[in-house]
C-alpha cells in the first residue's frame, strides 16, 4: 500500500462533527487543546453549534481544523507509513499541523484569523461563486476570460479544480452570475450558485492574504516530516521552512488545484487515499477524478470500525 492522507476544506462542517470521538484520549485532550489555544469553547460550537456560528468563516475554520487533527491523532498508531498528505485549502493547514510543521495552537489561530480576513476582504454581496459541472475547464477558461472582456475591472477567475467533471469559479457577483448563463448555453450539466460568504480563491482575497502575512511570517515553522503537496505548485512543500508562509499567503488567492493534486499522488505511487475529518468530499472527488485510486474516509467513530478492513484490503 502506498497512502496518502488528507484533509477536508471549508463548508464540510456539520453541528456533531467530533464529539463521537471524545472517549478516545488524544482526540479529547485535541479539543482541550483548541478550546485553550483560541480562549472560548470551540469544541462546544463543534459538538452544540449554533449552525449559524458554526457556519461563520472565523468560527467553520479553525472548527474543521480541530476535528480533522483530533481524528488523525487518534487513528495514527494504526496507520502504515503515509507516502504523503494534502489539504483542500483550509485542509492544507491540516495536513502542515499533521505533517509536523506546525504546532496545533499555531494553526487553530492562524485559521481562525484567516477566516476572519477573507470574510471581511469583500462587502457582503459584491462577491460570488458558482460550481459548473459537466463542462470542461479549458471551455470554461475560455467563457471566463470573455466575460472578463465584456465587464471591464471585473474580477472572475477558476478557483478551485476539483475534478474532471468539477471546476469553481469565483469573483465579482456580476461577473459569476454573467458567466453562469454563459457555462449553461455552453452545455454544462449544472451550474450552482454557492452559498457562501465571500469569492475565495480568486484576486479579490488578495487583501485578506497580505494582511494575514505578517502573522504567517511570524509562525516558526519546521520542515515537513513526510511530503505534503501544496495547493498552490502541486509539489511537496519546500525543505526550507521559511518559504512555507509565502506559500499560505499565496494559497488564499489563487486556485485549489485538487485534480492536479490527485495526479501528482499517482506519479508518486499513490494507490491508496484516506480522507480524515468531516464529510468525505475529497473521497468522492477522488472517485470521479481516478478511480485507480482505492479510497475511505474516516469522519466518525463508526466510519474507524471499517479502517482496518479497508487498510488489510490494500496489503
Amino acid at each position: 500500500m502506498s497512502l496518502a492522507v488528507v484533509f477536508p476544506g471549508q463548508g464540510s462542517q456539520r453541528i456533531g462533527m467530533g464529539q463521537d470521538w471524545l472517549d478516545h484520549p488524544k482526540a479529547a485532550r485535541t479539543f482541550a487543546e483548541a478550546d485553550a489555544a483560541l480562549g472560548f469553547p470551540l469544541s462546544r460550537l463543534c459538538f452544540e453549534g449554533p449552525e449559524d456560528e458554526l457556519r461563520l468563516t472565523s468560527n467553520q475554520q479553525p472548527a474543521i481544523l480541530a476535528c480533522s487533527i483530533a481524528v488523525f491523532r487518534a487513528l495514527a498508531s494504526e496507520l502504515p507509513e503515509i507516502r504523503c498528505m494534502a489539504g483542500h485549502s483550509l485542509g492544507e493547514y491540516s495536513a502542515l499541523v499533521a505533517a509536523g510543521a506546525l504546532p496545533l495552537a499555531e494553526a487553530l489561530r492562524i485559521v481562525r484569523r484567516r477566516g476572519e480576513l477573507m470574510q471581511d476582504a469583500v462587502p457582503a454581496g459584491t462577491g460570488a461563486m458558482a460550481a459548473v459541472i459537466g463542462l470542461e475547464s479549458a471551455r470554461i477558461r475560455e467563457i471566463d476570460a470573455e466575460v472578463r472582456t465584456a465587464l471591464p475591472g471585473r474580477v472572475l477567475a477558476e478557483a478551485n479544480f476539483n475534478s474532471p467533471e468539477q471546476t469553481v469559479v469565483s469573483g465579482h457577483a456580476d461577473a459569476v452570475h454573467a458567466a453562469m448563463e454563459r457555462y449553461t448555453a455552453a452545455g454544462a450539466k449544472r451550474v450552482v450558485e454557492l452559498p457562501v460568504s465571500a469569492p475565495f480563491h480568486c484576486e479579490l482575497m488578495t487583501p485578506a492574504a497580505d494582511a494575514l502575512l505578517p502573522m504567517l511570517q511570524e509562525t516558526s515553522f519546521s520542515a515537513t516530516a513526510l511530503p505534503v503537496i501544496a495547493n498552490l505548485t502541486v509539489e511537496p512543500y519546500p525543505g526550507d521552512p521559511a518559504q512555507y508562509a509565502m506559500h499560505l499567503h499565496a494559497q488564499i488567492f489563487n486556485p485549489v488545484r485538487w485534480t492536479d493534486s490527485i495526479a501528482r499522488f499517482r506519479s508518486m505511487g499513490v494507490d491508496s487515499l484516506l480522507e480524515l475529518g468531516p464529510g468525505k468530499v475529497l473521497r468522492m472527488l477522488t472517485v470521479k477524478t481516478d478511480r485507480e485510486i482505492r479510497t475511505y474516509n474516516v469522519d466518525t467513530r463508526a466510519d474507524a470500525e471499517g479502517l482496518s478492513s479497508w487498510l488489510g484490503g490494500a496489503a
